[in-house]
C-alpha cells in the first residue's frame, strides 16, 4: 500500500498529447517524388534531329559521314563493341551498309545474287539479322581442339609405374575463299598462331585444304598429306555458338583417313573436296592405305581470336589444367 506522503511530479507536457500534432519531423529530401505523373520526353539519338545541341565533344567535331566511314573499316565484332559506347553510336552501327559488306565478304562463295535473295526471303531484308542468325565460320582467329590421353610408362624398381598425361592440339584457320589451314602440334596457341598463314614453310607442318559450309551449319573438309604415300584426311564438323551469333565452337562429327591414287590425283584439276565428293566413307583408292575412322581426338574446337592468342587459357601447362587420380 503506497504511503500518502509520497508525491510524484508529473510534468505538464506529458499530461497532454496536443503538442504531438504540431511537431515537424526532420526527413530526407526526395526529389524524385516530383517526377511522378510527369512524362519525360525521350532523347533523340542523332544531333541533327534533336532539339538541343549535342554536348559530347567528339560528336561536335566528327560528322556523321566520317563516323560511318570509320565504322566501315571495323570488323563486325568491333562494331558490336562500338555500339555499347553511346546511343548515337548504337544507332549509327545499325546502318545496313556496314552489315551488308560483312555478309557479302563472309559468304562470297555463294554469290551476290544468292545472298540478296536469301536476305529478302529468310531474314526480312535485314543484313544484321542475317549476320547474327545465319551459321558461319569465323575467320578472325583460330579454332583450337585440345586433346589429352594417358600414356603408361615402364615400371621402375618393380613397384612403381609412371603415368604421363600427353597433350596435343588441332588447329584450324579458315579463309572466306573456301581454303583452310590445318596443323597438329603439342605447341601452345601463342606459338602456333605465328605460322598459321598461307606462306608457312614446310618445316611448320601446316597443311592446306578445301571446305564447304552447308545451310544447316555442317562443314565438309578435305586435305592431302604429302609423302611417299598420299593420305587423304576428311573431316565433318558442325558450327555452333555459346551465345546467339557467336559461332565459337566446332563439334567434330567424323575424322576419316583414306588412301588416294597418285595418278588419279595428278590428273585432277579441281580442289580436293570435289575429288572425294562421291566417295563412300570406307572407300580407299590405295590398297596400302586403308580407310580408318578415328574415334580419338574428337574434342570440340574452341575459337580463339588473334588478339587473345597470347592470353588464352589454352596456353596453360598440363599440370594446371589436367589431373590424374590413381587407383
Amino acid at each position: 500500500m503506497a504511503s500518502p506522503d509520497i508525491s510524484i511530479d508529473i510534468r505538464p507536457e506529458f499530461n497532454s498529447f496536443d503538442h504531438l500534432i504540431s511537431t515537424r519531423y526532420i526527413s530526407t529530401d526526395r526529389p524524385w517524388l516530383k517526377l511522378y505523373g510527369i512524362r519525360v520526353p525521350p532523347v533523340s539519338p542523332f544531333n541533327s534531329l534533336s532539339s538541343g545541341p549535342d554536348l559530347a565533344l567528339i560528336h561536335q567535331c566528327l560528322p556523321d559521314e566520317l563516323l560511318i566511314e570509320i565504322f566501315g573499316r571495323m570488323s563486325p565484332y568491333t562494331l558490336g563493341r562500338a555500339a555499347c559506347v553511346c546511343r548515337k553510336w548504337k544507332y549509327t552501327t545499325r546502318n545496313p551498309t556496314l552489315w551488308r559488306n560483312a555478309c557479302l565478304k563472309t559468304w562470297q562463295r555463294n554469290g551476290i545474287e544468292a545472298n540478296f535473295r536469301m536476305v529478302q526471303s529468310l531474314y526480312a531484308s535485314s543484313w544484321r539479322k542475317m549476320w547474327v542468325q545465319r551459321p558461319r565460320i569465323r575467320i578472325d582467329g583460330l579454332y583450337v581442339s585440345r586433346n589429352t590421353y594417358i600414356h603408361t610408362g615402364i615400371t621402375e624398381w618393380q613397384f612403381k609405374k609412371t603415368v604421363n598425361v600427353v597433350c596435343y592440339y588441332r588447329y584450324l584457320r579458315f579463309f572466306p575463299t573456301g581454303k583452310f589451314l590445318y596443323k597438329i602440334s603439342p605447341q601452345k596457341v601463342k606459338d602456333v598462331v605465328k605460322c598459321m598463314h598461307l606462306r608457312a614453310s614446310k618445316g611448320d607442318s601446316v597443311f592446306k585444304g578445301d571446305y564447304t559450309l552447308s545451310g544447316d551449319g555442317q562443314i565438309e573438309m578435305a586435305l592431302l598429306y604429302p609423302g611417299h604415300r598420299y593420305t587423304l584426311v576428311r573431316m565433318r564438323l558442325r558450327v555452333r555458338g555459346t551465345t546467339i551469333g557467336a559461332n565459337n565452337r566446332l563439334d567434330v562429327l567424323k575424322i576419316l583417313t583414306t588412301g588416294v591414287n597418285g595418278t588419279e590425283l595428278g590428273n585432277w584439276k579441281g580442289n580436293i573436296l570435289e575429288l572425294v565428293e562421291d566417295w563412300e566413307e570406307n572407300e580407299t583408292h590405295d590398297p596400302d592405305v586403308p580407310a580408318v575412322s578415328h574415334s580419338r581426338g574428337l574434342t570440340p574446337f574452341v575459337f580463339v581470336p588473334f588478339e587473345e592468342a597470347d592470353t588464352s587459357v589454352l596456353n596453360l601447362p598440363v599440370e594446371k589444367m589436367d589431373y590424374f587420380v590413381p587407383g
